[in-house]
């Protein structure tokens, strides 16, 4: 899947505070991502987090 820093992700599963749409910090093996709504950051594995995404939003430059 490619996924860059920058783009923003739609999950399948929601964060606690209820928002599943999260911002990319860091990409490798594992993800860095934001939560949109509380800022809460996370440190996910690249399999883990391949597997729960449904929609990369790209940012327009």
């Amino acid at each position: 899947m490619d996924v860059q820093v920058g783009d923003q992700i739609v999950t399948k599963k929601p964060h606690p505070c209820g928002e599943n749409i999260f911002d990319v910090l860091r990409v490798g093996m594992d993800f860095r991502i934001r939560c949109t709504k509380c800022g809460h950051e996370i440190m996910i594995p690249r399999s883990k987090i391949e597997k729960n995404i449904k929609k990369v939003i790209r940012k327009q430059l």
